[in-house]
């Protein structure tokens, strides 16, 4: 081993995926599966994928501090990280780059509150406690 890769320094970047549907409504999300979020005019026409425009805002961010070049990136299996990571490497242009997915990164699983609104669960806890 060189005495010269002692003295490496590394940056580790940790980004949140962009808000998803359910995020949106405020439920809880854990493992499902569920796409970042729209949003439009006159159902759905001329829609704007909220999420994706905070992915995008996100690579623009990193790209302006001077992160344009990673060696590696690591993604949980979920598709709202996933797209989060594509429109990332879309606005540093950066698709080159080994992509490890491990379901060991996914959110906390919640159970059987998944998919139900977080406010009723706060509202029960608090009025038990």
């Amino acid at each position: 081993m060189d005495n010269n890769d002692n003295n490496k320094t590394y940056k580790i970047v940790f980004v949140r995926h962009g808000e998803s549907e359910w995020n949106k409504l405020n439920k809880f999300t854990g493992w499902t599966d569920v796409d970042l979020s729209y949003t439009g005019k006159l159902i759905l026409i001329n829609c704007i994928k909220i999420g994706v425009l905070e992915a995008l805002d996100a690579g623009k961010r990193l790209k302006e501090g001077g992160f344009s070049s990673f060696d590696i990136c690591y993604l949980s299996v979920l598709k709202r990280a996933v797209k989060t990571w594509n429109n990332i490497a879309d606005v540093i242009d950066l698709h080159n780059i080994p992509v490890e997915k491990n379901w060991r990164l996914n959110e906390r699983h919640y159970g059987a509150l998944q998919g139900n609104i977080r406010f009723i669960y706060s509202f029960f806890i608090i009025l038990f406690n």
